[in-house]
């Protein structure tokens, strides 16, 4: 099992910054792949950032990138969602998400945490 909790979403206007954090605990967390996803209203869930269990490896949505940068702190066991150059239509609520790497889903949610970008 791995518990998340996410913070760090908030207001912010057109073109400025946040950084999100989701801490792990419970299962090793350095055994998990980690994600980062949104939902924004009457939209389906879509997947962000993804970041390998040592680091090395990432992956970005288009529509992030150049922009967003995971990473991710073993030893703190925390992910990390940088966002720069936020538009209006980056406002939803993110998601970090566990996958164990003997698995191919998602096992784990947090909770979510907003974000709201005015224009």
């Amino acid at each position: 099992q791995v518990q998340l909790v996410e913070s760090g979403g908030g207001l912010v206007q057109a073109g400025g910054s946040l950084r999100l954090s989701c801490a792990a605990s419970g299962a090793t967390f350095s055994s998990h792949t980690m994600g980062w996803f949104r939902q924004s209203p009457g939209k389906e869930r879509e997947s962000v950032a993804v970041i390998s269990w040592r680091g090395g490896s990432t992956d970005y949505a288009d529509f992030v990138k150049g922009r967003f940068t995971i990473s991710r702190d073993n030893a703190k066991k925390t992910v990390y969602l940088q966002m720069n150059s936020l538009k209006p239509e980056d406002t939803a609520v993110y998601y970090c998400a566990a996958r164990p790497l003997t698995r191919q889903s998602y096992d784990y949610w947090g909770q979510g945490t907003q974000v709201t970008v005015s224009s």
